[in-house]
């Protein structure tokens, strides 16, 4: 994938991390920017150089968080164009964020929070990304079209993976692999047409849907690493 724009990327993912960090610990209400500058090893005015507000700050984690989940599963896609198949994206996305303990607790861990992370300067772009890539995928059969409110279809049946061990503890004793593969399999049969995919088809569509998001994710990262501080010294 392509480099962070600048040198001051490097001290933007410490202030990052240790955000990270804070945010596991206390919870997003208790974390202040001075404890931030604290576990970083670095000035407070240093932090408002990249983000003025400490709800910038956590926006650019959870994007940062999602560029990384973006960018493995367009890894993914390059390596074999068959993991386009919604049921194999999901099950990837949703391993994705199993193993990646901070993603998680943005996306589970406060629901008002997360609705005001999301409410980012790229929500817009966002959207637009994500009807092409919804459009891509009925267009080449992938996804049927027959459903009203496929969006919300979608999010809704996927959401409640990733929030349900916040809920009960029903599944405790399911591996993350048993979760995916459930996930997967009602994707597969509610969401798919009954007939596989030509592998031509496949390919083509990957293709599509890495460009999609590429443009996305060159967004997100611009924004996370923005160049608003002075350069380190090299």
């Amino acid at each position: 994938m392509a480099e962070r724009p600048d040198r001051t990327a490097g001290r933007a993912d410490r202030i990052l991390d240790a955000a990270g960090v804070l945010l596991s610990r206390l919870g997003y209400r208790k974390v202040t920017i001075e404890d931030i500058a604290s576990q970083a090893g670095i000035g407070k005015g240093t932090i408002y150089l990249h983000w003025p507000t400490k709800e910038n700050l956590f926006q650019a984690l959870l994007l940062r968080e999602s560029l990384r989940a973006a960018e493995n599963l367009l890894d993914r896609l390059a390596e074999d164009p068959a993991e386009v198949v919604p049921h194999r994206f999901q099950r990837a996305a949703y391993l994705f964020t199993q193993r990646n303990p901070l993603l998680g607790a943005l996306l589970t861990g406060n629901t008002e929070l997360l609705g005001r992370l999301k409410k980012h300067p790229l929500q817009d772009q966002d959207a637009v990304v994500t009807e092409r890539y919804l459009k891509t995928m009925t267009d080449r059969g992938l996804l049927r079209d027959d459903i009203p409110n496929l969006l919300f279809s979608l999010r809704a049946s996927a959401l409640g993976f990733y929030l349900m061990d916040s809920f009960t503890t029903d599944s405790a004793d399911l591996a993350p692999e048993e979760k995916a593969d459930a996930l997967a399999h009602i994707i597969r049969t509610a969401f798919e047409p009954p007939e596989p995919p030509a592998t031509a088809n496949l390919a083509a569509t990957a293709a599509e849907v890495i460009l999609a998001f590429q443009d996305l994710t060159s967004s997100y990262r611009a924004w996370i690493y923005r160049k608003d501080g002075p350069e380190e010294p090299a």
